[in-house]
């Protein structure tokens, strides 16, 4: 047990749902006021708030890959610009993984100081993934990019707002190196906005508490996290655990590249090392610093205890070592646009690590552990411009020991929404043919991993280009205790047809014309325990409701067992 003493633990626990609800506030104005559908209807934004010394106060409940971006871009901002430089009115901007801490290109962060009796005394930021940045891909996300060079415009950290004036001359100029100028400047705008919005606030907070009360409220939310965390790691045995997972290649057709966690338990602290992951890649599935740590503390979080504020009391007990020069901390300029897959794959390794020191009534089978996002661009005629319309799909979640995966969601550190079909149609020359369930995706066990989704998209226009960034076409997600793997993802060309064409998962730059048809499905879940050990009429209620076909039913749990699972009532409940 740790020693840390709180001063008023009531106050604080006021003070931290305070402050939560102004980050959720934020986050709420910054989706609702945004021009893009990425942001507007997707919610691929976050927002979350800092002390003066850079420190994570609070996160709303949005992206946590977002996380390690606006804490990379805040220590980035300190360390170029002295607090007494800062005036009120003032924002800063960023975007690059190695000038200003950040993920990809197409994440920008916002980051604002918040002044009270002329002192800063917080920084309110928010970050959002912008459909486009340029580069040489529409969309900026190719998987096959070399470099960073590729992929869009690198923003250091720069003062885009001075004393409340933005500055209309750096904002054309970011605007005007993408393909939807009139998108950026929209919501570049909006992002500024939302922090002032945060700003003030704060201010009404301090000015209601008083400053003295705010301080010591700041410190007692980060001793509880901190402390609070050391004791679940107490909790947990002594030891070294390891798990693997694998990329299927590193962005180009190729070998599997490993991703290894070894996690270490000592007393109450903490440590994840990497070494034996796999080489720096080729392709733009490299993960940078900010985006490991943002993915170890999601993993942490979500693992131990779920409940955890999501403050700086979560990184500070946690070590983490990941060598130079490899797939999850590239040296510069490797690419990173693809970097949420990488993500997702990690955390599979840093669960699966964990995992090993706990009960098996709390561990998980293996999620999708994945990603697949496509960027799909052409001409607007109705709007004059180029459009890119971005997506993200999930899969399946892995089975638990008393339950069915979740089908269809976004997994660990990617958590938007999928847009909706009404949406889609509207805002682009798009018809989306087919958004449905995968039968069979899920790994069978005693508990059926989740169901992987589809998505089936026509195009309406000649010359439009398309672009994905995905995985697990090759490597499944595995089951656990017994369990059976998930099947894999596939991405299709004109699937039906004489011209059926499988994509690469990293497939960049295809030209579509007029009537073409892309289909995605994604993977599902591992399992968790024996087949056999499935009740019958929990499978026969997945053959009715057609979540898995007679024949994989046959082939994973048994001729005889199947049979017998159709005779029970139809109104059986699992």
């Amino acid at each position: 047990m740790t020693t840390d003493t709180i001063a008023d633990a009531i106050q604080m626990e006021v003070f931290s749902n305070r402050l939560l609800a102004i980050a959720e506030d934020m986050g709420s104005i910054l989706i609702r006021s945004s021009f893009s559908s990425n942001i507007k209807e997707r919610r691929d934004c976050s927002t979350a708030l800092f002390d003066a010394n850079g420190r994570l106060i609070t996160q709303a409940d949005h992206i946590p890959i977002h996380l390690g971006a606006m804490i990379g871009a805040v220590e980035a901002m300190l360390k170029r610009y002295p607090l007494a430089a800062m005036q009120s009115g003032d924002a800063y901007i960023a975007n690059d993984p190695y000038l200003a801490g950040g993920s990809h290109l197409p994440d920008i962060s916002i980051i604002t100081p918040v002044h009270q009796d002329g002192e800063v005394r917080f920084f309110c930021g928010n970050i959002a993934h912008h459909a486009d940045v340029g580069g040489k891909t529409p969309g900026s996300t190719s998987g096959t990019s070399r470099s960073i060079f590729e992929e869009g415009i690198r923003l250091p950290i720069i003062r885009i707002a001075r004393a409340g004036e933005i500055d209309e001359d750096l904002l054309e100029l970011i605007a005007h190196n993408t393909r939807d100028p009139e998108e950026r400047l929209l919501d570049l705008r909006t992002q500024i906005g939302t922090n002032v919005r945060g700003g003030t606030m704060l201010v009404k907070l301090i000015e209601r508490m008083g400053w003295p009360a705010v301080e010591q409220a700041v410190e007692d939310i980060l001793t509880y996290t901190r402390r609070r965390l050391r004791n679940r790691v107490a909790a947990l045995p002594d030891g070294v655990y390891r798990f693997e997972r694998s990329m299927d290649d590193d962005g180009f057709p190729g070998e599997p590249v490993p991703i290894v966690c070894t996690a270490t338990i000592a007393g109450d602290t903490l440590s994840f090392d990497f070494e034996g992951s796999g080489p720096q890649a080729r392709g733009a599935i490299n993960l940078p610093d900010s985006a490991l740590k943002a993915s170890i503390y999601y993993c942490v979080k979500a693992v131990l205890d779920p409940g955890l504020m999501p403050n700086q009391g979560i990184i500070d007990p946690i070590v983490i070592n990941a060598p130079a020069g490899t797939i999850v901390n590239p040296n510069a300029p490797a690419a990173v646009a693809g970097r949420a897959v990488t993500s997702n794959r990690l955390c599979g390794a840093v669960f699966g690590a964990l995992y090993q020191a706990m009960p098996a009534e709390r561990v998980m089978a293996s999620c999708n552990d994945s990603t697949s996002a496509v960027s799909v661009s052409g001409w607007h005629s109705g709007r004059n411009a180029t459009y890119v319309y971005p997506e993200s799909m999930g899969g399946g979640a892995g089975a638990f020991s008393d339950r069915d995966g979740m089908d269809a969601i976004h997994v660990h550190t990617v958590n938007s929404t999928n847009l909706p079909a009404e949406a889609l149609e509207l805002e682009y020359p798009l018809l989306l043919e087919e958004y449905c369930l995968v039968p069979d995706s899920g790994g069978a066990g005693r508990h059926r991993g989740g169901m992987g989704m589809a998505r089936q998209i026509r195009v309406r226009d000649d010359n439009t280009t398309f672009s994905a960034r995905s995985d697990a076409h090759i490597i499944p997600a595995p089951g656990v205790q017994g369990g059976k793997s998930s099947n894999v993802t596939r991405i299709l060309r004109n699937p039906g047809t004489d011209g059926e064409e499988a994509l690469h998962s990293k497939a960049s730059g295809l030209t579509l014309m007029a009537g073409e048809i892309i289909r995605v499905e994604t993977l599902g879940g591992g399992g968790f325990g024996d087949p056999a050990e499935r009740s019958l009429d929990a499978l026969a209620q997945d053959l009715r409701q057609e979540k898995v076909t007679r024949p994989a039913a046959e082939r994973d749990y048994g001729v005889a067992r199947v049979a017998a699972a159709l005779d029970r009532p139809e109104g059986a409940q699992p």
